[in-house]
């Protein structure tokens, strides 16, 4: 199911308008199929992910690095390599937060020492399923799967106009009801 955010679906209920404005092809004395069907098939596709493209522009940052953000965690999750899941957390990141067993990771060298533990293996499979296209965002950030990692636009200077694209919370929904 496509989650999106509520700028994309008034962008969405917005263009879906305008197409319902504009004249048909028999009110204009055209053809209805101007196109031949040889051609159609070979038309350029459309871009899927235009309106999570705008969503994240707006809310996270450039979608071209949270795409490619997206694409390196899947990889190192797959590899189980902790180091390079670690080089994406913006420390401090909370583990878990508003349960009992929530823990601070201060530290890369932390991180990678309680691995397993952070990235269990219902949230190394979030990961690795999410597609970007998939993604809900909001404020807050992009969330993978039910909220078991979200992924934010971090500021690097006082007018946050340098932003890195980064991992702020991980926890573990499963069990938890939807």
């Amino acid at each position: 199911m496509r989650r999106t955010t509520y700028l994309a679906g008034m962008l969405l209920a917005a263009s879906t308008m305008l197409a319902c404005r504009q004249p048909t092809a028999s009110q204009q004395n055209l053809p209805t199929n101007p196109v031949p069907a040889a051609v159609q098939k070979h038309a350029a596709p459309q871009q899927p992910d235009t309106a999570i493209d705008q969503s994240v522009s707006a809310n996270v940052g450039d979608p071209a690095k949270l795409r490619e953000t997206l694409s390196t965690l899947q990889e190192a999750v797959r590899k189980h390599d902790a180091a390079a899941v670690a080089a994406l957390v913006n420390y401090p990141i909370t583990i878990n937060p508003h349960t009992p067993t929530t823990v601070i990771i201060r530290t890369p060298v932390t991180f990678v020492a309680r691995y397993d533990q952070i990235i269990t293996p219902h949230v190394a499979d979030v990961i690795e399923q999410q597609k970007y296209a998939d993604l809900f965002v909001n404020y807050q950030g992009a969330m993978l799967g039910n909220g078991e990692l979200w992924i934010a636009g971090i500021c690097r200077d006082k007018t946050c106009t340098q932003t890195d694209i980064k991992i702020k919370t991980i926890q573990n929904t499963s069990g938890k009801p939807k």
